[in-house]
């Protein structure tokens, strides 16, 4: 009976089949037809927000899309396994199964509402939910199968895992903030892959009314609807009733919504350099550069109006930046917070000084130990003095490299050659900045040039990494650009000759500095005050700090030792230290160690005693011992080292022309660099010089000198201001005796320069005990000694 039925339907229907047949692909062909003229407005790129994160993945900075909403990339892998289950469970529990739309839940919705008069479950899926994210529709019966036929056409688009990754990349969470990694960073301050139950079920849940259950706005609302979302978890199994117990005792926590803001200049900078890159990640240690972001603003607080600063600390191994602070406050217009620093063109100041030495003891020029001349010069005309304007005399390359002495630097320099050592310095990746037509000259190794703070960083690492410097790193796909700026060996030296000299307000002696690092430190002023700089490195970072104003202007009263000085050592104590990277390198080969003699500069094991006034212990490099400079522009220049032929009985000298016979022996005296004389003990003094003339032998002209007199005041005189005088005792005074230059120094400070005879005027205020210097260029000196009464 069955198939007697069956064979009549067929024969019934059989007229109908090329209807049905034909029908069919009228359907789809209409079908195709309307997707193809109403496709899906789907992303034709990822339009998420770009994303600069710190090395753990931290957000540093986001920069909003085109309509200014924050979206931050995410996708199915990178989100904690805790949300999708409470997403999937709570909005679609069947999501990987229903074809777009799920006609059960649809009905059970249209029931509830019609029994209860209100919407008591939705019944959308999360396809639905997409395609009203990216095609907004009205709340009516159209709108709704509007919003179902595009479901159904991403469901023939799209597979799953796209579908679910748009949505965690737009669902809505109220004001700008758009997926679930936004607003996780926003409320929760945390990455979405490590949400806890609670936090799962409330970034689950908030889509659903984002502005109603808003937690900075609305946190009981939120609480309510996260413990509904907890309930429902519990109900399906899919999460232990203990995990939803303690998931129900976390409050929701009121926070701040505002975008990450850290280390923005940088960021700022990557963006610009990688415009399409939805993520970029870069080196920076978050935790490292929220503290010294904050340090920073606060250290600098007080500083005058207009005032920025900048800091950069680098990983010496990988050159990697680890924290990066481009301005003092970013967006702050009156401090010009919009400009980077750490990239702007600056004098340097005497921050290049270390290089300069290290390129001297690779040319065998000096020793750590090496005399050197610390009083007025004049180098072809340019005539440098010191940051305090005071001379010290005979200095060691090692103490005049640690004081930063201006005139011994100028005198290296000079021999070097300006144009060699900016040569250098530019293949090692500091890039100097010169005037529109000028040339590398001797002011340069005074801040005479520009430069930028990640040159000088990446250049000042070079110390402790056994000479090579390079540019700094600021993600891992930035190329390594290592260049050698000095050999391991004069890098192994200067560091030593930098992290001798003690922190400022330290004696070596007085304070335990066990636990904290070793520091190879340098500082800097640039003409003006207008650049404050202090640069250091450890065994595992550098540290470079700059102060000043964007403008240009000076900074009165601020420069490197006391306003960016302090701070860089802060860092330094605070940054993280391991016990086998912060240890001492072994010493390279070819540095050695030996006394050496002043004033000559030879070894003391090669001298005869009586010609070594003065000895220390240098470090050698390559066994080279360089003696001591030949006296520049001196017009009696005599050799370090004098012989001669003096009388045993008297000890005279004798000359080629004596009358009367004499029993001699030959004799040496080491002889001080004439301008050094004014700082030279009178036992030194007389050490070095030949004694007198025997009276029966000709003069041999090698004690000719040139009498150089101060006239206006005599020696030994007490100065006193005229009674009711205000002022103190003003002298009109000159130097008599030579036609050259005449520096003028009080208390081995420079007052004056003259020439010749011409006078000056001096007023004397301090009361107390005084020495007045007149040095001439060509070696000639005298001086006098007053007092001036209180």
């Amino acid at each position: 009976m069955i198939k007697r039925g069956l064979r009549r339907l067929r024969r019934s229907l059989r007229p109908l089949w090329p209807w049905l047949r034909w029908g069919s692909v009228a359907l789809l062909l209409a079908v195709l037809l309307l997707d193809l003229a109403f496709p899906p407005p789907l992303p034709k790129q990822r339009d998420t927000s770009t994303l600069v994160v710190a090395r753990d993945g931290s957000p540093l900075r986001a920069f909003a899309d085109a309509e200014g909403v924050w979206r931050y990339p995410a996708s199915v892998d990178q989100v904690s396994p805790l949300y999708l289950q409470a997403l999937l469970g709570y909005e679609d529990r069947w999501f990987w199964r229903h074809p777009g739309i799920n006609p059960v839940a649809l009905l059970r919705a249209s029931t509830q509402m019609l029994g209860q008069g209100r919407i008591v479950s939705g019944g959308s899926t999360l396809t639905m939910q997409v395609a009203r994210i990216l095609d907004p529709h009205t709340r009516t019966p159209w709108g709704k199968a509007k919003q179902m036929l595009r479901a159904l056409q991403l469901e023939a688009h799209l597979s799953k895992r796209e579908i679910l990754t748009l949505y965690l990349e737009r669902a809505p969470y109220g004001g700008t903030i758009e997926g679930v990694e936004a607003a996780s960073w926003a409320y929760l301050g945390k990455p979405a892959a490590q949400l806890s139950h609670a936090e799962a079920a409330l970034l689950a849940v908030l889509p659903q009314a984002p502005s109603r259950l808003r937690p900075d706005r609305h946190p009981q609302a939120a609480q309510q609807a996260r413990d509904k979302v907890l309930a429902r978890m519990a109900s399906l199994g899919r999460w232990s009733a203990d995990a939803v117990e303690d998931a129900r005792v976390e409050t929701v926590v009121t926070r701040s919504l505002r975008p990450p803001l850290h280390a923005a200049l940088l960021a700022q900078r990557l963006h610009a350099a990688q415009p399409g890159q939805p993520r970029i990640e870069s080196s920076i240690d978050i935790d490292l550069q929220r503290t010294l972001e904050g340090r920073l603003s606060s250290y600098f607080s007080t500083l005058p109006e207009r005032t920025s600063a900048a800091l950069l600390v680098v990983d010496n191994q990988t050159l990697q930046a680890r924290a990066y602070v481009g301005t003092l406050n970013f967006g702050d217009r009156q401090r010009l917070g919009h400009v980077d620093m750490v990239q702007a063109w600056r004098s340097p100041g005497s921050t290049l000084k270390p290089f300069l030495y290290a390129m001297a003891l690779d040319d065998g020029l000096i020793h750590s130990e090496s005399l050197l001349v610390d009083a007025p010069q004049s180098f072809g005309g340019y005539r440098p003095g010191n940051f305090d304007e005071a001379f010290n005399g005979p200095v060691s390359a090692a103490t005049a490299l640690r004081l930063s002495l201006n005139v011994p630097s100028v005198d290296l320099l000079d021999r070097v050659g300006p144009a060699r050592f900016a040569a250098r310095l530019s293949h090692a990746g500091i890039q100097l900045r010169f005037p529109r037509g000028s040339s590398p000259n001797l002011s340069l190794i005074l801040g005479g040039t520009g430069a930028r703070l990640e040159d000088l960083v990446g250049a000042f690492a070079a110390l402790n990494r056994d000479g090579i410097a390079g540019r700094v790193r600021y993600t891992d796909a930035d190329p390594v650009l290592d260049r050698r700026l000095v050999s391991p060996g004069a890098a192994w030296i200067v560091r030593e000759m930098l992290e001798a000299n003690p922190r400022p307000g330290q004696g070596i002696d007085t304070f335990d500095l066990g636990g904290r690092p070793r520091v190879a430190w340098k500082t800097g002023t640039s003409y003006g005050y207008r650049d404050a700089w202090a640069i250091g490195s450890t065994r595992q970072y550098t540290v470079g700090v700059w102060v000043g104003r964007p403008d240009g202007t000076p900074l009165p009263g601020q420069y490197g030792a006391v306003t960016a000085l302090p701070l860089m050592f802060e860092v330094v104590d605070s940054l993280p230290r391991q016990g086998r990277a912060s240890a001492a390198p072994p010493r390279p080969a070819s540095v050695t160690q030996a006394d050496v003699c002043w004033p000559t500069g030879e070894l003391a094991s090669e001298l005869p005693a009586g010609l070594c006034q003065r000895r220390l212990s240098a470090w050698l490099l390559d066994g080279s011992v360089p003696p001591t400079f030949a006296e520049r522009d001196a017009r009696r220049w005599q050799p370090g080292r004098q012989r001669y032929q003096a009388d045993l009985q008297s000890g005279l000298r004798l000359s080629a022309d004596c009358s009367a016979p004499h029993q001699a022996e030959d004799r040496e005296v080491a002889r001080w660099p004439a301008l050094l004389a004014p700082w030279l003990p009178q036992a030194a003094r007389a050490a070095s010089q030949l004694p007198a003339l025997a009276p029966d032998c000709r003069d041999d002209g090698r004690q000719a000198s040139i009498a150089l007199h101060i006239d206006g005041l005599n020696d030994g005189a007490s100065l006193a201001r005229a009674p009711g005088a205000v002022d103190g005792v003003r002298l009109q005074l000159r130097a008599l005796g030579s036609e050259h230059d005449i520096d003028w120094l009080l208390d081995g400070r420079w007052i004056a320069r003259t020439r010749g005879a011409q006078p000056f005027s001096q007023r004397f205020e301090q009361p107390g005990r005084h020495t007045l210097t007149a040095l001439a260029s060509d070696g000639a000196w005298t001086q006098v000694r007053f007092n001036v009464v209180r």
